[in-house]
């Protein structure tokens, strides 16, 4: 798994390379891997020389909307719903790429909200936002946080969180340190889920990907970061406790 990783994310990052290229700068890493093995793995993902015109990037940042200052740099959380984070990848079928929409609370972790669509129009991040005010209840001033993408910058996106008494913040330009929870995210979601995948189309990764992030992820998946529990149980135990703290 590891290696078809490496050469997963060098022949999506070099869309010109063949095969022997691939296994060149493996190499470079340290993975002692010959052409063949390289050439089965490439052909079996479809990566066998992609063209550049198949890559779309998720994030321009080159568009005339307004951009919103960094509010989540420097924020101290102790609670759900006071720091969301939002972000969009990409994920590769047989023959196209779709992408994915996501929303997280930053206090536990938690998938709330999500999309996927084979466009990267404003609608997809849309889509996720508005599943996540109405699975949530939350007191007004949520922090919304997610990069310059025209998706987020856009007037609709802007006024939907506008509506929910929802704080934009930004991230600076070209940092992606700054929405480094949503990128972490992103991470194991390749790494346990998508890599491991082969989806046919649009309804089988929707199915998939739907049920790693409801059924996995939220409720199974256990964080260091949370004392070992999975998002869901983080929040029922911390609401359980307030529960109890307001009752003495």
């Amino acid at each position: 798994m590891e290696l078809r990783s490496q050469v997963q994310k060098i022949a999506l990052q070099m869309t010109s390379y063949g095969y022997r290229r691939v296994q060149k700068a493996l190499r470079d890493r340290g993975q002692q891997v010959n052409h063949k093995r390289v050439r089965r793995l490439m052909r079996e993902d479809n990566l066998l020389c992609i063209r550049r015109r198949s890559f779309v990037r998720t994030t321009d940042s080159e568009h005339g909307f307004r951009v919103y200052p960094n509010l989540a740099k420097g924020m101290v959380l102790n609670d759900i719903n006071q720091l969301w984070v939002a972000d969009i990848t990409y994920i590769r079928l047989r023959a196209e790429f779709v992408y994915l929409a996501v929303i997280l609370d930053a206090y536990s972790r938690r998938v709330i909200g999500w999309e996927l669509s084979n466009s990267l129009a404003a609608e997809l991040a849309l889509s996720a936002l508005r599943q996540a005010v109405k699975g949530r209840h939350f007191a007004p001033g949520v922090v919304h946080h997610s990069d310059r993408g025209v998706q987020y910058a856009s007037h609709d996106y802007t006024q939907l969180l506008r509506d929910h008494q929802l704080q934009i913040s930004m991230s600076r330009r070209g940092n992606p340190y700054d929405n480094a929870q949503a990128e972490s995210f992103i991470k194991t979601l390749k790494y346990e889920e998508v890599y491991r995948a082969d989806y046919r189309d649009q309804r089988d990764v929707r199915n998939s990907i739907g049920r790693f992030l409801e059924k996995v992820y939220n409720r199974k998946r256990l964080h260091s970061a949370l004392g070992y529990l999975a998002p869901a149980e983080f929040e029922r135990r911390l609401c359980k406790a307030k529960a109890a703290e307001a009752q003495q």
